[in-house]
């Protein structure tokens, strides 16, 4: 992925980049993914790193920016730090580890980024409970990282 973005980019830090946020765009399209190891499922990664590299080098054509512009309190953004240790894969079959309600809860959340009402009505639900199986949802996947030796501590 990296070896696509670079080629088009042809600068390491934006293509580190333009991977985070293809990373992010595959894990919200893993639904249409049906074996990301197979042929097309290869294709369709590599598509999505193609189009983001492309929209990385059209946006430093009409807005170059420094490097160093990045202040270093920013926060830290948890969905990309994990995203930038663990591949597609690794987060589908995490994500088969959680009992079916918290899987689809996770999904509904981040993948189709649907609020806690909508949530809620599909699957007919307190909103104050989502929130909390929401909670109780993202601890568990902690725990399933560091298990899984990811990460130490997020």
């Amino acid at each position: 992925m990296l070896k696509k973005a670079f080629s088009i980019l042809q600068n390491y830090s934006l293509a580190e980049d333009a991977v985070s946020e293809a990373c992010i765009r595959i894990f919200k399209n893993l639904h249409k993914i049906e074996d990301p190891s197979s042929n097309s499922g290869i294709a369709f990664i590599m598509m999505i790193v193609k189009n983001v590299s492309l929209t990385f080098l059209k946006q430093e054509r009409t807005h170059p920016t420094n490097e160093f512009d990045e202040t270093l309190e920013s926060p830290c953004n948890l969905e990309q730090l994990v995203l930038s240790k663990i591949s597609s894969e690794n987060i589908y079959n995490l994500l088969n580890k959680l009992d079916e309600d918290s899987k689809n809860i996770f999904l509904y959340k981040y993948a189709y980024n649907m609020s806690h009402r909508e949530i809620s009505h599909i699957m007919k639900l307190s909103e104050s409970n989502i929130t909390v199986k929401l909670y109780r949802c993202k601890n568990k996947l902690k725990n399933l990282l560091i298990k899984e030796g990811y990460t130490s501590e997020l």
